[in-house]
């Protein structure tokens, strides 16, 4: 029996996820937006792509949730982005009432899936589905990790003129500025990158990498990345569904591990059909674990405006 995946939120990286999904081969793909037609039409254009890209899923469009009923995974981009003149705070608002009517409507149609957030501001989302759901931590994640450090581990490929394949690194904390890229973790061949760049350089992509979604936004002038986000949320749906126990850094609801309780924080975990299977909690530097607490306390600040507007009604 084919699996099944649903992608809320019909724009640049929903589409271009829910395409990507499709190409596995082994799953079906319920792409849902309320905007009139948006969903049916590109769902349209990727089922006739089919033939050319030799896929047999079935994409189908839907301005509701019906024909999302019991998914396997259910991945939420739904959301806007930032305006000119629009406050962080008018963003992180209008979000969290984005995905939680979102959520509402997965919880109901459904109830056993494995939910994956990706709106933004990501950690403050992801911590809003996760209670919006009732779900058990395993199954309410966030994609961030994954897409921060394949940004890095491109800069250190390109600085060194090597394959990407061979850069193994990991990228830590909160999507945000204050992202925590640990170096002492980072090699190249197995050999550790401090050995083959200089520490100058070093410091300089760890800076690149913490503002490589902007570095985007401000070449494309409209919009933001799209093309390795879906890469990224792809390869954790594929993940979940061939059970492939990978461990890659994922946003998750953290309950003491690396000193964090009540928050959701990019960390490593193992990912396989039980969803986030497990936490793993690394040995870090006394450096690396205040950089962390310092990332964590940019994402409560967000949570607690998130508390204090629902409270305030």
């Amino acid at each position: 029996m084919r699996s099944k995946v649903t992608v809320v939120g019909a724009g640049n990286v929903g589409a271009t996820t829910a395409l990507r999904i499709s190409q596995l081969g082994y799953t079906d793909v319920v792409l849902v937006d309320v905007i009139e037609d948006l969903p049916q039409g590109k769902s349209l254009d990727m089922l006739e792509a089919g033939p050319v890209l030799g896929t047999d899923a079935n994409i189908t469009g839907s301005n509701g949730y019906e024909e999302s009923s019991d998914s396997d995974v259910v991945v939420i981009t739904a959301g806007i982005a930032r305006r000119p003149g629009m406050s962080r705070d008018d963003l992180l608002l209008t979000n969290m009432k984005i995905t939680s009517s979102v959520t509402e409507q997965v919880v109901k149609y459904s109830p056993n899936c494995i939910i994956i957030a990706v709106t933004n501001p990501l950690d403050a989302m992801v911590q809003n589905v996760y209670e919006s759901s009732g779900f058990p931590r395993n199954r309410v994640f966030g994609m961030a990790g994954i897409l921060d450090t394949a940004r890095f581990r491109t800069f250190i490929a390109q600085e060194l003129d090597v394959s990407v394949e061979d850069v193994q690194a990991l990228v830590l904390g909160g999507h945000g500025d204050d992202m925590v890229p640990l170096v002492r973790y980072t090699s190249v061949g197995g050999i550790p990158l401090t050995e083959l760049m200089a520490e100058e350089k070093v410091e300089q992509l760890v800076r690149r990498t913490r503002q490589g979604g902007g570095e985007i936004v401000a070449l494309l002038k409209e919009g933001s990345a799209y093309y390795a986000p879906s890469a990224a949320i792809t390869q954790m749906v594929e993940a979940v569904l061939l059970d492939k126990k990978r461990i890659l850094p994922c946003c998750a609801y953290l309950e003491g591990e690396f000193g964090i309780n009540g928050l959701c924080v990019g960390v490593p975990v193992k990912l396989g059909a039980g969803g986030m299977e497990k936490i793993i909690d690394i040995n870090l530097t006394e450096d690396e674990r205040l950089a962390l607490g310092h990332s964590a306390a940019s994402v409560q600040e967000l949570v607690d405006i998130m508390r204090k507007a629902k409270a305030e009604g």
